[in-house]
C-alpha cells in the first residue's frame, strides 16, 4: 500500500487515471462501499459510479441470534429461487470459518443445496471429524473406525504398525478392537505397546464412565481437556491450527444449541441428528447449489445476490482487530470494501443481538463498517417475538423505524416464547413447499424435537428437509 501511495513522488511526472465506473454492481450498493472506505486514510481517493441505476436498496438484517440470522438467510434465498431464481446466484461471505456452522445447518435443514468455496463444509473438516469420532467411540466403544482415527490424536506414541497389527488381531479372533487394546499385553504382537494402549483404554473408560449422568456440553468440554486436542491445536505453530481450534470451540455452540433444542438432549440423540444432517448435506454434484465463504476467498467473485452475515464489532471488524493499530482496521475496512461490491444486484447485511461462537453467547454492538453507511442507502428489518428455537417458524420481521446508528440496548433481557412441537407427517402425505412446489413424503425420521422429511417433489426432484424449519401445506 506504501508503494501505491507514494507513486507519484517518486515518479514526478506519472499522470493518475482513475477507473471509476462500475458495471457489476448498482449504485445503492456502490454508494455504500464509497461512504465505508471513505474513512480509510491511506487510500488513493476514488469514486465508484454506475450508469445502471440504483437499484434496490441495502436490507439490514438484526437476528435475534445466529441461527435466527442463519433462518433468515435460507428464507431469502428460498424466496428468490421461488420468484425463479438460481441457487447458485445467492453467496454468503463471513469473516471466519467457524461462522458457517449455523449457516449450513440452517441450509441443511431447509433443503438448500450450497458448497463452501476455499475450504471444507464444517463436518467436513478434519478437526471436527477427529472430535466426533471421540464423541462416537464415547457413545460406542466397538465403533473400530473411529478408534482408528483418535488412537493417535494427539500423537500417543502409538504408531501405524501397532494398529494395523491389533486391527489383524481383532479380524482373525472376531472380537471388537477395543478388547484387543485393552488386553494388549496378552497378544505378543503388540505386546511392547501395552502401556501406551492401557492408558488410551482407561481415558476412554473414563470418558464413558463420566458420560453417564453428565451433559452432553459437559461431555463434550472434559473429552478437550483429557485428551489435549485443543491445546495441540493451539500451541501448534501451523497458521492454520488457530482456525480449526476456533472450528473446534464452535462444535461447543453447536452442542449447545442442539441442548436448547431438544427436550432429552443426549450423547446418543446428538451424535444421531449430526448424521443426518450430514446425510442431508450429501447432495449431488450437478445440483444447483448456493455458494458460501470467507470474505478473502470471494476477492475477484461477483454474486446477483450476496449475505454478509456477522457484521459486529468482535466479529467484522475482527477482536484482534480492535485492539490493533489504525492499520489493520483501515485493511479490516478494505475488506469490508470488498465484501459489498462483490453484490451485483441485492445485498443483504445481517447482525444478531445475541451470538454463540466458540462456545460463549456474547452481546456484539453492531459493526462500524455497518454505521457507516448512511441511513438512505439501506433498509431495515429486525426479528420481534421469536422463540428460543429458530428451528420453528414462529417469529416475523418488522422495519426498525429508528436510527440505524443505535440499534436496541443490546444488553437488555429478551423474553422468548415457547417452542412448538412438529406436526405430525406420513409416508404417502402430499404436501405443498413454498418453493419447491407439491411432493409426496416418501420418509418420515423422528429426531429430538424436529422430524427429518423425505420429500419427492414434482419438479425438483428428492429433497430432505426439517419439518419445523419449514411451512408445509397438506394437499
Amino acid at each position: 500500500m506504501e508503494n501505491i501511495l507514494g507513486f507519484e513522488n517518486e515518479f514526478k511526472n506519472a499522470k493518475v487515471i482513475r477507473l471509476e465506473q462500475n458495471y457489476r454492481s448498482t449504485g445503492n450498493i456502490l454508494n455504500a462501499a464509497n461512504e465505508v472506505i471513505r474513512n480509510n486514510v491511506g487510500r488513493k481517493g476514488k469514486n465508484l459510479w454506475t450508469d445502471s441505476g440504483n437499484g434496490e436498496k441495502i436490507e439490514v438484517f438484526t437476528a435475534f441470534d445466529e441461527r435466527d440470522e442463519a433462518k433468515f438467510v435460507a428464507e431469502k434465498i428460498l424466496e428468490d429461487v421461488k420468484n425463479g431464481g438460481k441457487f447458485s446466484e445467492n453467496a454468503v461471505l463471513y469473516r471466519m470459518n467457524a461462522q458457517s456452522a449455523s449457516i449450513e445447518n440452517a441450509f441443511a435443514r431447509s433443503g438448500i443445496a450450497y458448497t463452501v468455496i476455499g475450504g471444507h463444509r464444517f463436518y467436513d473438516r478434519e478437526e471436527i471429524k477427529d472430535v466426533l469420532a471421540y464423541l462416537q467411540v464415547i457413545n460406542n466403544k466397538n465403533d473400530s473406525l473411529r478408534l482408528k482415527r483418535i488412537i493417535n490424536k494427539p500423537a500417543r506414541g502409538i504408531g501405524a504398525t501397532t494398529v494395523n497389527n491389533a486391527s489383524e488381531i481383532s479380524e482373525n479372533l472376531g472380537i471388537p478392537l477395543y478388547s484387543v487394546l485393552q488386553n494388549a499385553a496378552d497378544y505378543p504382537l503388540i505386546g511392547r505397546a501395552a502401556a501406551k494402549l492401557d492408558a488410551f483404554c482407561k481415558m476412554l473408560n473414563g470418558f464413558m464412565e463420566f458420560a453417564e449422568d453428565h451433559t452432553v456440553s459437559e461431555i463434550f468440554d472434559e473429552m478437550l481437556e483429557k485428551t489435549g486436542y485443543l491445546d495441540m491445536l493451539l500451541t501448534d505453530s501451523d497458521p492454520k491450527s488457530a482456525d480449526r481450534a476456533e472450528n473446534v470451540k464452535q462444535l461447543g455452540s453447536e452442542i449447545k444449541s442442539y441442548e436448547l433444542d431438544s427436550d432429552e438432549p443426549s450423547l446418543s440423540a446428538f451424535l444421531e441428528e449430526t448424521a443426518l444432517i450430514n446425510d442431508v448435506d450429501a447432495m449431488d454434484d450437478e445440483v444447483d447449489k448456493s455458494v458460501m465463504m470467507t470474505i478473502h476467498s470471494a476477492k475477484g467473485l461477483e454474486f446477483k445476490n450476496v449475505y454478509l452475515v456477522g457484521m459486529e464489532e468482535g466479529i467484522f471488524p475482527g477482536s484482534q482487530t480492535l485492539y490493533g493499530g489504525p492499520e489493520e482496521m483501515e485493511e479490516e475496512r478494505r475488506l469490508a470494501y470488498v465484501a459489498i461490491t462483490r453484490a451485483k444486484e441485492k445485498l443483504f447485511i445481517t447482525n444478531a443481538s445475541t451470538r454463540m461462537l466458540y462456545g460463549s453467547t456474547t452481546r456484539n454492538f453492531p459493526s462500524r463498517f455497518l454505521n457507516e453507511i448512511p441511513p438512505e442507502y439501506c433498509n431495515q428489518t429486525a426479528r420481534i417475538g421469536f422463540s428460543q428455537s429458530a428451528y420453528s417458524s414462529e417469529g416475523h420481521s418488522v422495519p426498525r423505524t429508528s436510527s440505524r446508528r443505535i440499534h436496541t440496548d443490546p444488553f437488555a433481557k429478551t423474553t422468548v416464547a415457547p417452542v412448538s412441537a412438529a406436526a405430525d407427517y406420513k409416508e404417502g402425505q402430499v404436501v405443498e413447499h413454498k418453493t419447491f412446489g407439491k411432493g409426496m413424503i416418501i420418509k418420515v425420521t423422528k429426531m429430538s424435537n424436529d422430524t427429518l422429511l423425505e420429500i419427492a417433489f414434482e419438479n425438483v426432484g428428492t429433497k430432505k428437509i426439517m419439518a419445523n424449519y419449514t411451512k408445509l401445506k397438506s394437499v
